[in-house]
């Protein structure tokens, strides 16, 4: 017997299961071993967690983009235009990519 108890989300103290954490919608997705939803790879990963951050000008970005994915910038933005329509990165940033969805549309919008 555990010597806890779980609530609706599942282990709540620490050192709980692997794959308890803030994601709700990718809940139903998770192995249970601690390894990332099947189909969003750790490049995926690293391509969002870039596009989290705020930079203050193009030139930081693309160099940031180069040391850290080893990638060009016209790739960078590649993948990350297929990630906005991949459901997995919705559940794993909600946030990010809803805004960068917006932004897409309303450039689309005024061509």
């Amino acid at each position: 017997m555990s010597s806890g108890t779980e609530g609706p989300g599942g282990p709540a103290r620490p050192g709980g299961s692997p794959g308890t954490g803030a994601s709700p919608a990718g809940a139903g997705i998770a192995t249970g071993t601690g390894e990332r939803p099947a189909g969003l790879s750790a490049r995926d990963e690293a391509v969002l967690a870039v596009e989290r951050h705020s930079w203050p000008g193009p030139g930081p970005k693309e160099r940031a983009i180069r040391e850290r994915l080893g990638i060009s910038p016209t790739r960078y933005y590649q993948l990350l235009n297929a990630l906005l329509d991949d459901p997995r990165a919705l559940a794993h940033d909600p946030v990010t990519v809803n805004r960068l969805r917006r932004v897409r549309d309303a450039r689309r919008g005024r061509r």
